[in-house]
Order: C-alpha cells, then sequence, then structure tokens
C-alpha cells in the first residue's frame, strides 16, 4: 500500500468516525462522499504533507508519564481532583455507544416534509399580522364607543343634574321665601 492509498484510507477512517460522532451528538448527519475526490483537495494534503511531514507522524514519545516539572504531589492532586470525573465519562461514553441510529426513512420522511412545515410558518406568520391588525381595529372602536357613547352620555347626565339642582336650589329658595313672608 503506498502513501496515497494510505493517505486515503486513513481520512475515510476519520470521516466515518466523525460522521458517527456528529451523529450522535446532534441526531443528524450531513452526508459527506465516501471518498477524498482527487485534484485540489488531495494535491492540499500532500502539499502539507510534504511541506511539515511531522504532522503526519504519531508523537514520539508515546510513555504515559506526567512532564517532569510536576512534583509527584502535584500529580496525584490532578488525578485525584479529576478521578470523580471517570465513571460519569465512562457511562456517558457507553451511552453514546448504546444510542440506536434512526432509521433513515424517518429522517428522509421529515426533510420531505420541510417545504409544508415552511408553508404553514408562513400561514401562521400571516395570520398573526392579520390577529394584530384585528386587536388594533378593535381598540379604536372600543376607544370610539367609549369616549363617543359612554362618555358622551355620561356628560349629558352630569348636564341634567346640574340643571336638576339647579331648579331645586331655586325650588328651595323660592319655598324658603314664601315660608319667610
Amino acid at each position: 500500500m503506498d502513501l496515497s492509498e494510505t493517505t486515503l484510507a486513513t481520512l475515510s477512517h476519520l470521516e466515518s468516525r466523525l460522521l458517527r460522532l456528529e451523529h450522535l451528538l446532534y441526531g443528524h448527519a450531513t452526508p459527506h462522499p465516501k471518498y477524498l475526490p482527487a485534484g485540489r483537495d488531495y494535491a492540499e494534503l500532500l502539499k502539507i504533507y510534504n511541506a511539515h511531514p511531522a504532522l503526519f507522524d504519531p508523537p514520539a514519545s508515546s510513555s504515559p508519564n506526567p512532564p517532569p516539572s510536576l512534583s509527584p504531589e502535584a500529580q496525584r492532586s490532578i488525578v485525584l481532583a479529576s478521578a470523580s470525573a471517570y465513571p460519569t465519562t465512562a457511562s456517558s461514553l457507553t451511552s453514546i455507544s448504546d444510542t440506536p441510529i434512526p432509521d433513515a426513512a424517518l429522517s428522509a420522511h421529515l426533510a420531505a416534509l420541510l417545504p409544508r412545515m415552511k408553508g404553514v410558518e408562513a400561514t401562521q406568520m400571516a395570520q398573526a399580522a392579520e390577529i394584530a391588525e384585528l386587536r388594533a381595529r378593535s381598540e379604536k372602536l372600543v376607544r370610539a364607543w367609549y369616549e363617543g357613547g359612554v362618555m358622551g352620555y355620561s356628560d349629558f347626565v352630569a348636564g341634567v343634574e346640574g340643571r336638576t339642582q339647579k331648579v331645586e336650589r331655586a325650588v328651595r329658595r323660592a319655598e324658603r321665601a314664601r315660608h319667610e313672608v
């Protein structure tokens, strides 16, 4: 297997892993081609490889030793501080791997309904605008009825009551004047 086949195989495996993670995290994955197109992308990868071959090499030291600058007490405190997260992380990773992949037909059915859902959304927005306009018109009508009808009638009643009070005062004065004479 030559370098280009190895590169293509590695990229294909990485792509499939990324798609699976994307699906597990977000519930959907955008379709990607199953191969690396020959041409520009492959040429760019080769140019990067030729310029920086160290990027494609595994790390020189695979020993699990911590950096020598940390004291054993500091290393112990780091490990103990993170110890409670290990079971939780392991459980989360297990639950992710146990999550079944939804049937593609269901996703395709939902994708086919998208134009219809957009139409319903547009209808709802138009109805909301119409309702807002009807509310504004209703408010104007109620305000006009209240100001013209109710307040006008109140003014009328207040005027009649004021005239009645004047007449009653005049009658009382006349009665007092008649009793005094």
